[in-house]
This record gives structure tokens, sequence and C-alpha cells, in this order.
């Protein structure tokens, strides 16, 4: 028998994919999409997400470990926006594909804020045009593909619909044509490398943006202080931290209705992730000037993942 007549085991494929675009694009929609389970949270008020989340997408022998990125904006002004441009800039460090999200035929200063940052990485790109089933006027797509491939080779251009689905199977198959030959970094079972404290601390902070309107969010942030597993339940203590009295008193609400619902409805979410029952316990506190103020962001577990 010749080496050529030998059945020739599957060779396991494995790399990451960093995802881009400016805030309110669709990034985590898009990585909870391809995953089939939240974990990246969403809210329609830009810049919700504010750390490197990493999903792992496990399909027999290939694995693809995507990075979903906080929103890449030109603001700069406080600590907190300069965080998220690092967190979201360094995800283009060693991976091996880039999606680049954009919203239908919007295409605007950041749009060419983020492309800036892909063409210096040198590093092979798919443009994903978002929410197409949201745009009026279907006949402006082929005409706006036409002019964006101008600005820069992608080496596809895909119209999606993270929120339903359509064309991110397609958008699936083009990335896993980019991931090396490799062994797999994480188990097959492992959907992220984020802890449940972590998680839990997220879906909390998500319940108080869809909450809030424009009253507080930007100014907010969630730490998780206790996750402890007692008699089979999961007890979670967690602090919201404000800026200001004033946003403390908003958030509480009317005889603390409101952070008593915000409450309820991460608990579910909870429940739902850890598939266990939770006793959850929200406390607000008032921490002036945490969003410009690196040290403070550093004990808020800013800065964690960039050291």
């Amino acid at each position: 028998m010749t080496i050529e007549d030998q059945t020739q085991e599957p060779q396991q494929r494995c790399g990451y994919v960093a995802i881009v675009g400016r805030p309110n694009v669709g990034k985590s929609t898009l990585l909870n999409k391809i995953l089939g389970q939240k974990i990246s949270i969403t809210c329609r008020k830009p810049q919700t997400t504010r750390h490197q989340i990493i999903g792992v997408k496990t399909e027999g022998d290939v694995q693809a470990v995507y990075v979903d990125t906080p929103g890449l904006h030109l603001n700069k002004e406080k600590a907190l926006n300069r965080f998220m441009n690092k967190a979201a800039s360094s995800a283009l460090e060693g991976v091996d594909v880039v999606v680049f999200i954009i919203d239908r035929t919007a295409w605007t200063e950041e749009e060419d804020f983020v492309l800036d940052k892909i063409k210096r990485s040198g590093i092979p790109t798919i443009l994903a045009i978002n929410k197409v089933d949201w745009l009026e006027d279907k006949e402006s797509l082929l005409p706006f593909m036409q002019e964006i491939s101008q600005k820069h080779d992608f080496v596809e251009m895909i119209p999606i619909s993270a929120k339903t689905g359509r064309q991110v199977d397609v958008l699936e198959e083009k990335v896993e044509s980019f991931l090396p030959e490799s062994i797999h970094f994480y188990p097959e079972d492992q959907l992220t490398d984020r802890s449940s404290r972590f998680l839990s601390a997220e879906i909390v902070r998500e319940k108080v943006m869809r909450s809030l309107g424009e009253e507080v969010p930007y100014q907010m942030t969630v730490m998780v202080e206790r996750f402890k597993v007692i008699k089979g339940r999961i007890h979670i203590d967690a602090v919201i931290y404000v800026e200001k009295q004033g946003q403390k008193l908003i958030l509480i609400g009317n005889k603390g209705g409101r952070i008593k619902q915000i409450g309820i409805d991460a608990r579910q979410d909870m429940e739902r992730l850890f598939d266990n029952q939770v006793v959850l316990k929200l406390w607000v506190k008032v921490k002036s000037g945490w969003s410009d103020d690196e040290r403070a962001l550093q004990s808020l577990g800013y800065f964690d993942q960039l050291d």
C-alpha cells in the first residue's frame, strides 16, 4: 500500500477571529448568534460592550475563537473610552482573520477610523454588512458594495442579519477558510474564557442599561463581590457603582421598584445561563469619577486583560 492509499487522519484547525466595528453595529449580537447562546450582552445603546469577550465555536475538527470587542470610537475624553479603544485595537494582534461589521450602508468617520487600524494590521478582513433586513432601499446595496470595495481589498463582502441569522452560516464558512491547521485551544464544550462571576456582572449591567434610557448607563459599572454555591443554589452579591448620588436615586427608583425589577430580570437570565437556581442581591454605591480614573478602573477589573 502506498502512502497515497493510506487513509489520512483529518487535521484539526483552530484560529482567532476578531469582530470589530464602531459602537452599536451588532458585534455582540453576531457572536451570540454564532454560538447559539448569549454570552455577550446587547443593548441598543452604543458602547454596551466594554471588554474583549472570547466566544468559542467548535464543530468537529474546526474551532473558531471569536473575539468580541468594544466599538472603536473617536471619543477619547475619559479613561474608560481610552480603555475600550485599547481593548478593541489589541484584538487585532495575532488573529487569523477579521470580521469588520458595519450597519447597512452607513459609512462614517468612525468606519474610516476602524479601517485605518485594519489596514495597518495587514490581516485578511471580511466586511459584514449587518442589518440588511432593515434596509429600506434594497437596490442601494450593490452600488454601496462597489463603492466600498475601492476603500480596501476585502477578502469578501457579505450582507448579513446578525439578529435573524441570515447568511451568518456563509460568513462562518468564509471565516473557517482562514483558520490554520492547529490543535484546538479550548475544550470542545467551552463557550468562553470569561468566568461565571464576570458574566454575572455583565448581565446586571445589561439590565441596568436597558432600564435607564439615557439617564445613567455610561457612568455605571458592576462588580460581583460574592459568587458561591450553597446547598445547590448559586448566591451572587453584586454592587452597581455610579458616579453621583442623583444617579443612585434614579437607579433605585420609587420605593426601590426599579432596582427590584433589574434584579428580577438579571436573575432570570443568570438561571438560564447557569441552568441553576440563583439568589441575587444587588446594592448601589457611589464611586465619584470612576470612569475617568485609571486607578479606579483597575480596581473595578478594567485593564486586567490588557497588561
